[in-house]
């Protein structure tokens, strides 16, 4: 945690751009300065000067799953991996994290408490700053049901949260309807009663855990939201015939303050295999279907955070969150408020908003910097100049 300064051309703080030049310091981990215009770097500091650059805070990736490796079928190969491997598939896709720009990471599903026993033995600031949930809630059979969370019943549901909470995690992941990637499951229905429901999110208030739910199904988003849980995972609204946001229930989220990542963003290198093409239409999902349902969810103003659920597969790799964003601006999320759902609302959401996601004095020092303005082509985002990591540069 050496002492370094970085000068750009501009800065966005985590809210807004800031032109004219800015000069920002970094001292022990934390950011010492910020200061506006050409200003000179102290005597003795190891200054780094982008003439054309932006300055950033480092981006907050808020749905990763870090013990998949992003091979075909990822999540389901979980179980059938030696336990002892998944600390270097953990730390790999760390480093992918890091190279992108991402400096802190939301894992929202391990191979039964695998991450949060990673990060027990010892937090590495080379690598990003993780906040998990453990294996998720899920019903017995139910969605990602190997890994190792299921739970059925009031009591069931609640012991599972209390497991969660006494392996360390930083909140709770329920799996309130189905998903695309677990044969058997029903991504248009819930899995759990309202009353399993409140009782994961009353026992997870108690003990200090905010809970996200994983919700394709509109009627699971739409108990999600009657329950009252903090967050919602991918927010697609799956009926039997498709993907759909009502305007109406948009507008409801937004005003109830629920943070939702529709987990946009896949790798335009990669082709998608036919078999995975028509299992996500069988589910309901297009590509169109997703796009437009993270449009009119920004439109209402629905606080958005930008997630990429990373590791899923081939066209999702560790580090893929600049195409997340590539994809919030193409389907009309401006790229300010883009920024800000990967950034300062990315902390608020993972807990971290006193600390992170802002150039601010006294924030930790994570920084990314970039060729050019973000805020008029984010595709800058895919070409980092510099990532700092508590201050030192590591990408």
């Amino acid at each position: 945690m050496s002492k370094h300064a970085v000068r750009a051309a501009r800065m966005f703080d985590g809210e807004r751009l800031v032109d004219g030049g800015v000069l920002v310091l970094l001292d022990g981990g934390r950011i010492a300065g910020v200061h506006q215009g050409w200003a000179e770097a102290p005597e003795g500091w190891p200054l780094r000067e982008e003439p054309d650059g932006t300055l950033l805070p480092g981006l907050v990736d808020a749905h990763v799953h870090l013990c998949a490796d992003a091979g075909p079928d990822a999540l389901g190969r979980l179980a059938q991996r030696p336990e002892t491997d998944h600390d270097a598939v953990v730390e790999a896709s760390l480093r992918a994290h890091l190279a992108a720009g991402v400096t802190t990471v939301r894992d929202l599903g391990d191979q039964r408490d695998a991450v949060l026993r990673w990060r027990e033995r010892g937090v590495r600031d080379d690598l990003p700053t993780v906040v998990g949930s453990g294996a998720p809630v899920t019903s017995v059979g139910g969605h990602c049901w190997s890994m190792g969370g299921e739970a059925s019943g009031v009591d069931g549901v609640r012991e599972a949260v209390r497991l969660r909470a006494a392996a360390g995690a930083d909140l709770v992941k329920v799996m309130a309807s189905g998903g695309v990637f677990t044969p058997g499951t029903d991504t248009t229905r819930p899995q759990f009663t309202d009353q399993e429901l409140a009782a994961a999110l009353t026992q997870a208030h108690d003990l200090g855990l905010p809970v996200t739910a994983h919700a394709h199904a509109l009627s699971a988003v739409e108990q999600a939201l009657r329950i009252g849980v903090d967050g919602i995972e991918h927010c697609t609204c799956v009926t039997a015939t498709g993907a759909h946001v009502p305007a109406e229930l948009a507008d409801r989220l937004a005003a109830s303050g629920v943070a939702a990542c529709p987990t946009l963003g896949t790798d335009p290198a990669v082709v998608t295999p036919p078999e995975v093409v028509e299992m996500a239409a069988r589910a309901g999902l297009s590509e169109a279907a997703l796009r437009e349902g993270a449009a009119t969810l920004h439109r209402a103003g629905v606080r958005l955070v930008a997630g990429s659920d990373a590791g899923l597969g081939p066209a999702k790799p560790h580090g893929i969150l600049p195409e997340t964003l590539v994809e919030y601006v193409a389907c009309g999320i401006s790229a300010a408020a883009a920024l800000t759902a990967a950034t300062s609302v990315g902390a608020e959401v993972c807990g971290l908003g006193q600390r992170k996601g802002r150039v601010r004095p006294g924030f930790e020092a994570d920084l990314l910097v970039v060729q050019g303005d973000p805020t008029s082509d984010i595709t800058v985002l895919r070409r980092p100049l510099a990532v700092y990591r508590a201050g030192d540069p590591v990408a």
